[in-house]
């Protein structure tokens, strides 16, 4: 979901920029608030996944990526978005860590592990070429907004899945 959103809003960009009144070295910073969120919170937000619950932490980081998307793309300014991209970047350093964590702990070392982490990649790959492919028919026939609001739906799913098909396991010992 995270690497879909990248690319997605990456191909919307033009549109966005027009918009929104960016100047063409601005409108980077939709994609930099991201990453730059996203870098600054990865290792603190693994750590307390380990600390307060992987599942808790995947759960509140798809929720909070979820709901910012919602923000970006009701947006009316420039700011608005940059601060709602940023907070996407959080809610994703949040959930990244804790569900590789969970393939971890899930799934037992060996064949099946294996497995698990190539689904994983797999579909990492897929979203990084779809997402592309969504950005340009999204941007092109419901605008820019639209870019943001296909995770809303995905992110929100994968949250309630996760409550209902994913047990809670007590925390790493600090």
């Amino acid at each position: 979901m995270t690497v879909l959103d990248a690319n997605v809003v990456a191909i919307a960009l033009p549109s966005l920029r027009d918009d929104l009144q960016f100047s063409r070295s601005g409108v980077q910073w939709v994609i930099g608030a991201y990453s730059l969120a996203f870098g600054s919170t990865l290792l603190l937000a693994g750590r307390a996944a380990d600390l307060y619950g992987r599942r808790r932490l995947l759960v509140l980081g798809l929720g909070l990526f979820s709901a910012a998307a919602l923000a970006g793309a009701v947006a009316p300014t420039r700011e608005a978005l940059l601060c709602a991209r940023a907070a996407q970047g959080i809610g994703a350093a949040m959930a990244f860590p804790a569900s590789l964590a969970l393939i971890a702990q899930l799934f037992a070392r060996g064949e099946q592990r294996n497995r698990a982490l190539g689904v994983y990649g797999a579909l990492i790959s897929a979203a990084f070429v779809w997402g592309m492919i969504a950005g340009g028919l999204l941007t092109a026939s419901l605008g820019w907004r639209a870019t943001l609001l296909i995770t809303v739906p995905i992110g929100g799913a994968a949250a309630l899945a996760t409550m209902r098909l994913v047990p809670v396991a007590r925390p790493a010992a600090a």
